[in-house]
């Protein structure tokens, strides 16, 4: 795409702090065309579908469910339109969960604005743009660690001792582990399931212990790789 061509790049901002939205625009000024922000989801998925931008730069951790409930609202309403994250997070788990919901790049907040432009012009064109480190993130949950296993007849989880793991989590343990692994926070959990967030930590400490994990990442790399994000 040419240098003219990136600045007809038509883009939305998705991002729930008003100062932080006014700097992107600032620096994105005559590199590409931002045609609208927003600062919820609702907001988001009105202006996106009423827009139809090139590109979404979209915020990951918002306070009404952030850039995976946009995605999921939004789902094929936008077929033209590609979605870049942009998170002050690098925490694995939020990459593999935007990527899954349909981003096509995850971009932290560090970068410049000459290379956000950059990174918009690639997405816009097709390319999937990570900033340092973190595509490999993606690589490890698609790629898995191995051959994949074989699959029981009507069931998501790979079949002989990984089934016994799974016998081990309760079903409510299980969703908590799907909303872990998507991204979500233990406060949009609580919200998302109509229990408390003292009850969604609690659930976490007893998964971690029964897999014998240390960690939200970890936890995420064992969800993937048992296809319980499909």
């Amino acid at each position: 795409m040419t240098a003219t061509g990136a600045r007809n790049t038509r883009v939305v901002l998705v991002d729930d702090h008003a100062l932080f939205r006014a700097g992107v625009r600032s620096e994105l000024d005559g590199l590409v065309d931002v045609v609208g922000d927003a600062a919820t989801v609702a907001e988001a998925v009105a202006l996106i579908r009423e827009a139809a931008p090139d590109v979404v730069l979209l915020d990951v951790h918002m306070p009404d469910g952030g850039g995976l409930e946009v995605l999921r609202q939004i789902g094929a309403d936008a077929p033209a339109t590609q979605f870049l994250a942009l998170s002050v997070s690098d925490a694995a788990e939020d990459v593999i969960a935007v990527v899954r919901a349909g981003a096509r790049g995850y971009v932290t907040k560090t970068i410049s604005g000459t290379d956000l432009a950059d990174a918009v012009r690639r997405v816009h064109g097709g390319d999937a743009v990570f900033s340092p480190r973190l595509a490999g993130f993606v690589l490890d949950a698609f790629a898995g660690t191995g051959p994949a296993r074989p699959v029981r007849a009507g069931s998501s989880a790979p079949a002989a001792d990984h089934d016994a793991d799974l016998d081990q989590l309760t079903p409510r343990e299980r969703e908590v582990l799907q909303h872990i692994a998507r991204g979500y926070m233990y406060k949009e959990i609580a919200q998302r399931l109509g229990i408390s967030a003292k009850t969604v930590e609690a659930h976490v400490s007893a998964v971690l212990r029964k897999l014998q994990l240390s960690s939200r990442h970890e936890l995420s790399r064992w969800a993937a790789a048992r296809r319980m994000l499909d």
